[in-house]
């Protein structure tokens, strides 16, 4: 800063415009009431900050609820409900929609409506998920038949939706003897 600056109180850039500004708020006495003001302000700002700064105190993650996934039974459960919602579309070889389904697809579209992405054929589907004995299905559970050529989405009591022609979506119980006969397996997703 040049000498000349210094004693005229002015800014390099000139500031002209704000020393007018300045000094016609001064003349009116506000400048003790904005200090009056700051001075006030800051110590209750000193102890909000003071109050939300971070801590050192360790939470314990047991008190907060924690996101868990949703457990199979209950997954199973809605699974089911939505498989039977479809029950009537028509069978379509390959098909994948509520047009019409076969019984990969069928159990690839329910499953994709709960957020598991699974492959649009029964002998990949068996690759996914757990084994499961048929004697502990549950609702929503996969099931296999004819050298994992078919499959369905079982719903408790001992019967599962599947696609078959004929007659599109619909309900058959594990223990017909086609399906008896020609079991191979169940998964859990």
């Amino acid at each position: 800063m040049g000498p000349g600056l210094a004693r005229s109180g002015r800014t390099p850039g000139g500031g002209g415009h704000c020393a007018r500004a300045w000094s016609a708020r001064a003349g009116r006495g506000s400048v003790n009431a904005d200090v009056t003001a700051l001075s006030r302000a800051i110590p209750l700002l000193a102890v909000l900050l003071a109050g939300t700064a971070c801590s050192k105190t360790v939470l314990d993650p047991r008190d907060y609820a924690m996101p868990v996934q949703t457990p199979a039974t209950e997954r199973g459960v809605i699974v089911a409900r939505i498989a039977t919602a479809y029950l009537g579309v028509p069978y379509l070889w390959s098909g994948s929609s509520p047009s019409g389904f076969d019984c990969s697809g069928l159990v690839a579209y329910v499953y994709s409506r709960v957020g598991i992405s699974i492959p649009h054929n029964a002998a990949q589907q068996f690759r996914y998920g757990t084994p499961v004995p048929r004697a502990e299905l549950i609702a929503g559970d996969l099931v296999f038949f004819d050298r994992l050529r078919h499959n369905g989405i079982y719903l408790g009591d001992g019967r599962f939706v599947h696609a078959t022609p004929p007659g599109g979506v619909k309900i058959a119980r594990l223990d017909d003897d086609w399906f008896r006969e020609r079991w191979v397996g169940a998964r859990r997703l």
